[in-house]
């Protein structure tokens, strides 16, 4: 091997390109903007937002309503006797990691692609994947109805237990704190940071195209980072004894089946060769493709007068000669 070729094989690979688009994927993106196609966008999806809005609704009626309160005997305080302490990670900050940051990111990405599509899709999934993932796991809270591992103090804030003639609990604590101590199972904190979490972690995997099988493991800690911060907040709620370690479990598995399959109704698999993408651009490439004639102008420019701009001097040089050198021989 010569000198030449021993310095070109140890070069620094060029990590940029591990992010950046190929041309063809920003092409169609940049005429179908917010600007140009959001309302149109916004306009074909308006049954899936008024979907939106009823799911909403369902959580804050799931919220009001009392769980199931169900036997706790004195027998099973030995479980349940753990001290309460404040949320590590706070409820207001939930919606905050889980919604806000993923459409901060969704935002970046629009920035660089310019594809209505992908960001409207993006919020719309991500939106879809916290709400299912809401209301079925209040749900569930409500109808087990299990003890939090503090629901002694909760119950009996004194620490004075006392039992009806059943051994069932008579609580004479406060309503809300023994409310909450019914909520137990699945865990609402990790389901939802799977769910918002694991909705982005889908997306960043097939934006940066970490299956591509060239082997970038840099790729994979982007995509497994915000895993590992939802895991971190499961495991706060064992830690704070807010919930039984099979509550975080279920909570996260069911968090992120959720957001699994309301990514794979907006965008193709992540190791998918167009996973970079959502189904709608490639619907409306192919539209594109077949009637080039709908092709929308872009600020008053159309793409056939943006090809003639672009097109090489040299070619535009030999038309015209070759245009004089029919003339000249009595063609035209």
């Amino acid at each position: 091997m010569g000198w030449k070729d021993t310095i070109s094989f140890l070069r620094a690979p060029n990590f940029g390109q591990m992010f950046e688009g190929r041309a063809n994927e920003v092409e169609l993106g940049c005429r179908h903007t917010v600007k140009s196609h959001g309302a149109t966008v916004a306009r074909t999806h308006k049954h899936d937002w008024l979907i939106l809005l009823l799911l909403a609704a369902i959580e804050v009626i799931l919220n009001i309503i009392h769980p199931f309160y169900r036997f706790v005997g004195k027998d099973m305080m030995t479980d349940l006797k753990y001290p309460m302490k404040d949320n590590t990670v706070p409820v207001w900050a939930v919606p905050m990691y889980a919604v806000l940051l993923p459409i901060v990111i969704f935002l970046l990405f629009y920035l660089r692609r310019r594809d209505v599509y992908d960001l409207h899709h993006g919020i719309l999934g991500l939106l879809f994947a916290v709400l299912i993932t809401g209301v079925l796991t209040d749900a569930i809270k409500n109808g087990v109805g299990r003890p939090r591992p503090n629901f002694f103090w909760r119950c009996f804030p004194d620490g004075k237990d006392l039992y009806d003639r059943w051994g069932n609990v008579i609580c004479h604590g406060k309503d809300s704190d023994i409310k909450e101590g019914h909520k137990s199972f699945p865990s609402g904190h990790t389901s939802w940071s799977f769910a918002g979490l694991g909705f982005l972690s889908l997306y960043l995997a097939g934006k940066i195209k970490a299956f591509d099988q060239r082997g970038h493991v840099a790729k994979l800690c982007i995509v497994f980072l915000p895993i590992l911060a939802a895991c971190l907040v499961g495991i706060s709620r064992v830690d704070d004894y807010w919930h039984h370690w099979q509550d975080v479990f279920a909570g996260g598995l069911l968090g992120l089946v959720v957001a699994t399959f309301c990514y794979l109704q907006f965008f193709p698999p992540p190791y998918h060769t167009e996973g970079w993408g959502p189904y709608a651009y490639f619907r409306a490439q192919e539209e594109s493709r077949s009637n080039p004639q709908t092709d929308q102008p872009m600020n008053g420019v159309s793409m056939q007068q943006l090809n003639q701009r672009s097109m090489p001097r040299n070619i535009a040089e030999n038309r015209l000669n070759s245009s004089f050198d029919d003339m000249e021989s009595g063609i035209r």
